[in-house]
């Protein structure tokens, strides 16, 4: 799949390469209206900063909200930096399937969201970058 940005996403990333310092893989606006960033791997604490500084920097900046997340070539590892700071007991992937294996049932319920719109919203995230049919959350 192909990205392609507008004038807007490239002013967005920008302003948060310039502020962060980080190289920066991918931005774009996900279905909660959340601008996701997704930094270049060993990049998450150059892009979060000292408690959080940069994220704060940004918030008030931009005054909507934002998610960092950091790229892994290795599927589980990204889909888990995606889901973060929710945990997962096991993530697996077979078939073009992700299979997350909640820990409890909060943490089910919050990964899925009313009308599974958490979920969609991940699906969509990760088929940016592998090849996938569909995530699960045992």
């Amino acid at each position: 799949m192909r990205i392609k940005y507008d004038l807007n996403h490239m002013k967005f990333m920008s302003f948060f390469e310039s502020i962060t310092k980080a190289k920066l893989k991918d931005c774009f606006v996900d279905k909660n209206n959340m601008l996701v960033f997704v930094v270049e791997q060993n990049n998450i604490a150059k892009a979060i900063g000292k408690n959080g500084s940069n994220v704060k920097v940004i918030n008030e900046k931009l005054n909507r909200k934002i998610k960092i997340v950091e790229f892994n070539p290795q599927i589980e590892s990204f889909v888990a930096n995606l889901i973060s700071p929710l945990k997962a007991k096991d993530i697996s992937f077979q078939e073009n399937v992700v299979t997350i294996n909640a820990i409890d049932t909060k943490t089910r319920g919050l990964l899925i969201g009313r009308n599974a719109q958490n979920l969609r919203n991940y699906e969509n995230t990760v088929k940016r970058y592998f090849d996938i049919n569909e995530i699960k959350v045992i």
